[in-house]
């Protein structure tokens, strides 16, 4: 081979590496979605969190994938702005996380029923509505230890941040849709349709940090045991809570 030659070859081959260098970065570094800032909104050593979860999403790439969404605090700690496609939020350390999810998505019964516990919130409990759609509530708040996921189409996702022994499984609105998922929300961030209300409460440390938090129903649809695709990607199943100083 010519030294011509060669020297194409080379630059050719460091074209690729710098290619694929760019596509990693733009994909997998720079891709990650907003974060919501809630640092602001916290008030009186608390502050209120909201997500949603969903059957699918409004992303352009995986519009089919189950996702969760942040909604955007407003102007001041009692209100909301806009749902964001994320699940990256910060919040201040040792605050009272109040949060919110409201679940929008169908039934998927936990692996291991022991999960059906709540565990880590403030008092070990979580308060629950169901709604057959937008202010038409199905029965009073619950207070409970337990969402039983066997016992009923009770419990579509969990939210669970391990580094903190949070675990709360989320309650589908299956059970009084009376399991029709075609009933279900179709077009997302959802803002009608059933869905079940689900709040609790628990401390962020008195330090700052990364805490992962995710969804442990395999509800990766189309993945080897279900363990794939949304159920391991940021913005989707899976998240982060920041715990930073305001």
């Amino acid at each position: 081979m010519s030294v011509p030659v060669r020297v194409v070859t080379l630059l050719v081959a460091f074209a690729l590496v710098v290619v694929g260098a760019v596509f990693v970065v733009a994909h997998f570094v720079l891709s990650n979605p907003p974060t919501v800032d809630y640092t602001g909104a916290a008030h009186n050593g608390q502050v209120n969190v909201v997500l949603q979860e969903d059957p699918q999403n409004n992303s352009a790439s995986k519009p089919i994938w189950v996702s969760y969404y942040v909604m955007k605090p407003g102007a001041n700690p009692n209100s909301q702005s806009s749902w964001v496609h994320t699940t990256l939020f910060s919040v201040p350390p040792n605050t009272r996380v109040n949060l919110t999810i409201r679940g929008y998505d169908g039934c998927t019964p936990l692996r291991n029923n022991f999960w059906s516990q709540v565990q880590g919130t403030l008092g070990n409990v979580v308060a629950l509505q169901q709604f057959q759609d937008t202010g038409k509530s199905v029965g009073p708040v619950k207070v409970t230890s337990i969402v039983n996921s066997w016992s009923g189409c009770n419990v579509g996702h969990t939210f669970a941040i391990p580094s903190l022994g949070v675990f709360v499984p989320v309650a589908s609105p299956n059970a009084y849709n009376n399991g029709n998922k075609a009933g279900l929300c179709g077009s997302s961030p959802c803002v009608s349709g059933p869905f079940s209300l689900e709040s609790f409460s628990f401390m962020t440390p008195d330090h700052t940090g990364e805490f992962r938090w995710q969804c442990f129903v395999p509800c990766g649809g189309g993945y080897v045991d279900g363990n794939g695709g949304p159920m391991q990607t940021i913005g989707y199943m899976t998240g982060q809570m920041n715990v930073v100083s305001s």
